[in-house]
């Protein structure tokens, strides 16, 4: 049946809107797990429908014509405004099965995470989980994410959350480099290491000023943002790193180096979004994150 005039399919909507926002159809496909020739023909048809060409296709982007840009707030509009059904449904639901989206670290998804999940089973067999594990914030309010374990506390209104520990960070070696170059002494000690970094435009060395850490450590010579990689690095005696001395206990191979220099503090804020802590399912597993969080951060 052909649909009455002036309306038009959400997935349509989605898919341009996603296009704008990726800037390329392989992009949008991604971002909403579609195949590149179903969002394209999603693009085609809205386009089909409205009697307007939105994009101006090039070889590998998709630049948006005049009618595109005079659309594309006006969709936006209706992508938040859909969003907002979302969250208020979903926080309305009462029902303890269905699906639960929790974003972190690659390092607390791998390291911490199979005994937590181990409780949350336990807690509501029904629920199906969904770790992201990444270094980016997930977008709450965009559902990307139902829960996030974070180490700063959000400043959105819309988001609540709950500090349920803090640990801290410091510079660790492992052992085996540790008695091959020598163990430092003093903070000068620390140029004969090869530095393992996180961000190459922070560097080590600024990262630990903004806490008043002031150590003469090289450039990094090896830089990664996964978490789990730059661990294995280190235990591998690649070179230091900044690591949150909860792997003591998980790595007896790894040591901090000059412990009095001082520490980082690292807090764990668990997130969630107001309408979604409504749901029985979320606030259950929300609950059960946080005990078993704060046991580790104990």
């Amino acid at each position: 049946m052909d649909q009455p005039q002036g309306m038009f399919d959400w997935n349509q909507i989605r898919a341009f809107l996603a296009t704008v926002e990726e800037g390329s159809l392989s992009g949008a496909a991604r971002a909403l797990g579609l195949t590149q020739p179903t969002l394209s023909r999603q693009v085609a048809s809205l386009e089909r429908d409205l009697g307007v060409t939105l994009f101006e296709r090039g070889p590998r982007t998709m630049i948006l014509t005049e009618a595109g840009r005079q659309l594309v707030d006006h969709v936006r509009a209706m992508g938040e405004a859909a969003d907002r059904i979302s969250l208020i449904a979903m926080g309305q639901s009462q029902d303890v099965k269905g699906h639960v989206k929790i974003s972190m670290t690659t390092a607390m998804a791998t390291w911490h995470m199979p005994k937590v999940l181990e409780a949350v089973r336990r807690a509501a067999p029904a629920v199906s989980v969904e770790i992201i594990g990444s270094n980016d914030l997930s977008d709450i309010s965009r559902r990307e994410a139902d829960i996030a374990i974070r180490h700063a506390r959000p400043e959105q209104p819309e988001l609540i959350a709950k500090l349920i520990g803090e640990t801290s960070a410091h510079l660790f070696a492992s052992k085996k480099l540790l008695n091959r170059v020598g163990r430092p002494r003093t903070a000068d000690d620390l140029r004969k290491f090869d530095v393992i970094g996180f961000n190459w435009k922070v560097g080590l060395r600024n990262a630990l000023l903004q806490y008043g850490i002031n150590v003469p450590v090289r450039d990094p010579m090896i830089i990664t943002e996964a978490g789990t990689a730059l661990l294995q690095y280190v235990r591998q005696g690649l070179g230091i790193s900044i690591l949150t001395k909860d792997v003591l206990d998980l790595f007896p191979d790894l040591e901090i180096v000059l412990p009095d220099i001082g520490l980082i503090p690292v807090p764990v804020w668990l997130v969630t979004h107001r309408e979604l802590h409504t749901s029985k399912r979320i606030r259950i597993v929300y609950d059960v994150l946080s005990e078993e969080l704060g046991k580790l951060a104990a």
